[in-house]
């Protein structure tokens, strides 16, 4: 993928100011790894009359692949399309890869800033936008609709199939050629609309659309977006036409669109809520709190590198990602559709490497020990011991505390005499169909003091959610800490005393006996 970016100038405003403005030397050719290949930024000609900045990203489709991208609807991402997934534009035609380099490489450029030259970043300039090879679903035409309204001057040329046939006609690329000669508009600015544009004329993006891609498309298109004629099929592209997102956009926009009609603030428009009346305040979902109170512990403890055992879809990873205190975190689960659900979620193919290395997903079952989650500041099993078969337990609690021995381990699972509170669960039920059980308060400290005893740890309990004076809080915690005395652990596999539980059981088995045999996701966990 190239994309060039040229301005003139004269000996008083020279254009090599280009250089300032995109935070990049023109003497230097200078390399940038992004998480889907390696974007080079050099300068062809740097003269006080004209420079061109060129933006050359290399793209490894085999790494795409492995990653876990193109699976979408993006070109060659049919799940049956298993060729196209190597052979395909992707490293030539510029598309959301590219518009992703632009904002990792240019950042702040895009958003006009720019210390040495702060007069230079707020005004005109003269600018010449090349694009070879773009992808334009929709044809010329709607090239022009898109950036024609914006103050560019368009040359787009349909690229042949094959020269050498021209019987064969057009193919669905473009050259395209933008000009800002008459300096309506800045560099950012530019920078700004390409952003938003290339994937748009694409109509595919790389990587999973989530909700705050609506944030970064009002960011990127802020004074221009909201009056832009094009503005829905932008929206619809930009957001892969996802409907809830598309609306959720429309509406902020129109409320942008009034706003500056009336020469007013959004905030001012949006008032159909009175800030002052008496409203309920909602209560915190009990998974908010859980994740609160297992933060909370985590910190305490003093843990920078963390295992999510049975991460799911990855909630618990996204909120130790966002916490710069926990320098290495790894989620684990034995569902392969849950991990990718969990990559989706952090934007794992969008992040850049150093980021991204704070992060690990594997997959992998704790009913057997796993070398690769040694020496780990903490583990925790939120919610999952409660989803493996009792036979199984003496297993799970060898691979953690036996040979993984982090120096804290959270357990969290819930507390079966909280269940009377639950309105719309039917006694007699669990409160999930997978559970193989649940635990009475003292079941679960009988358990952990056990566990504790074997594998040389000492052990608390704390409360998650309202402590309810009768049957206690909806969800309880161990916190285990390990100890300086002997371990007397068993292997995996040797029998072990689980508390039979006089609460609320599953129908695959009660804890103390082995049930039914059934596969299961044992290990959430995992």
């Amino acid at each position: 993928m190239f994309l060039t970016i040229s301005t003139t100038g004269d000996a008083r405003n020279p254009a090599t100011d280009l250089g300032f403005l995109l935070h990049k030397h023109p003497d230097k050719a200078q390399a940038y790894r992004t998480a889907h290949g390696v974007a080079h930024v050099l300068y062809p000609e740097a003269t006080a009359e004209r420079c061109t900045a060129a933006l050359l990203l290399e793209v490894d489709p085999v790494a795409l692949v492995r990653r876990g991208k193109g699976r979408g609807k993006g070109r060659g991402g049919a799940p049956d399309a298993a060729l196209a997934q190597y052979v395909n534009d992707r490293p030539y035609a510029a598309s959301s890869l590219l518009a992703v380099a632009l904002s990792a490489v240019f950042s702040s450029a895009m958003r006009g800033v720019c210390a040495a030259r702060p007069e230079r970043a707020a005004r005109p300039l003269p600018l010449r936008v090349e694009v070879p090879a773009l992808p334009a679903r929709g044809g010329p035409d709607l090239v022009r609709a898109l950036f024609e309204p914006l103050g560019w001057t368009v040359e787009v040329t349909p690229v042949p199939l094959d020269v050498t046939f021209p019987a064969w006609g057009d193919s669905r690329y473009v050259h395209l050629v933008l000009r800002a000669d008459d300096g309506k508009l800045t560099l950012g600015e530019a920078l700004r609309h390409l952003y938003v544009l290339l994937p748009v004329l694409d109509d595919a993006k790389h990587y999973w659309v989530s909700p705050d891609e609506v944030d970064k498309l009002l960011r990127a298109g802020d004074g221009w977006l909201a009056d832009h004629p094009e503005r829905e099929i932008i929206t619809s592209r930009y957001l892969a036409r996802r409907r809830s997102l598309t609306r959720e956009a429309a509406e902020r926009l129109e409320l942008v669109r009034l706003a500056d009609a009336d020469d007013t603030d959004v905030e001012e428009i949006d008032n159909a809520v009175d800030e002052n009346a008496d409203t309920e305040e909602k209560p915190v979902p009990l998974a908010v709190r859980r994740r609160e109170a297992v933060l909370a512990a985590l910190t305490a403890a003093g843990a920078s590198r963390v295992l999510d055992l049975g991460c799911g879809q990855g909630q618990l990873v996204q909120e130790l990602f966002k916490d710069v205190r926990f320098t290495e975190i790894v989620g684990v689960d034995v569902s392969v559709r849950a991990l990718t659900v969990a990559a989706r979620r952090l934007n794992l193919d969008r992040l850049g490497e150093r980021r991204a290395e704070r992060v690990t997903l594997l997959q992998g079952s704790l009913a057997y020990t796993d070398k690769r989650l040694k020496g780990y500041d903490a583990a925790v099993l939120s919610e999952v011991v409660e989803h493996v078969d009792v036979a199984r337990l003496p297993a799970l609690e060898y691979a953690v505390f036996g040979s993984a021995r982090p120096r804290t381990v959270l357990v969290t699972t819930p507390n079966v005499e909280y269940n009377v509170r639950w309105e719309s669960l039917p006694a007699g039920h669990v409160r999930h169909g997978d559970h193989r059980f649940e635990w009475t308060r003292e079941e679960f400290a009988s358990w952990a003091r056990a566990v504790a005893e074997r594998h040389g740890y000492d052990v608390e309990f704390a409360p998650v959610g309202d402590d309810d004076p009768e049957v206690g809080p909806p969800t309880q915690m161990a916190v285990f800490t390990r100890s300086e005395r002997t371990p007397q652990s068993a292997p995996a596999g040797t029998t072990a005393t689980t508390p039979t539980t006089s609460g609320t059981t599953a129908t695959t088995g009660t804890p103390g006996t082995t049930g039914t045999t059934k596969t299961t996701k044992e290990v959430r966990a995992a």
